[in-house]
């Protein structure tokens, strides 16, 4: 029988690749139209933001795989730095679930160098 450690290790989470962000009045936004340009206050060669639940945990390049996008990841933060962000995401519920225990058990290991 596999271990929490495994279990939890096996799952899987929205990793999320930001270009950049912008605030925009109301009625800009309600105006919106098909064929919209929406302008980014970035260089379109700066790096991007690797997230995870809303947290950076890298950056990296937009590279071109195939006809698809991808990233080229050129830094990322440490295990624990990673697992923090990880646990970021976590519910500000009273009482965890067996499932938020492990996973802050496993996040307790990955900071302490054990897993």
């Amino acid at each position: 029988m596999p271990s929490t450690a495994d279990s939890i290790l096996k799952l899987e989470v929205p990793i999320v690749v930001r270009i950049g962000e912008r605030e925009m009045k109301l009625h800009e936004v309600l105006s919106m139209t098909v064929g919209a340009i929406v302008e980014i206050p970035k260089l379109a060669d700066a790096e991007l933001d690797l997230m995870v639940n809303n947290q950076v945990i890298g950056h990296g390049t937009a590279v071109k795989v195939g006809e698809k996008f991808g990233i080229l990841v050129t830094f990322v933060g440490t295990a624990a730095e990673r697992a923090a962000a990880l646990a970021a995401g976590q519910s500000g519920s009273d009482a965890p679930s067996d499932e938020d225990a492990a996973a802050e058990d496993l996040a307790a290991q990955l900071l302490a160098g054990q897993v």
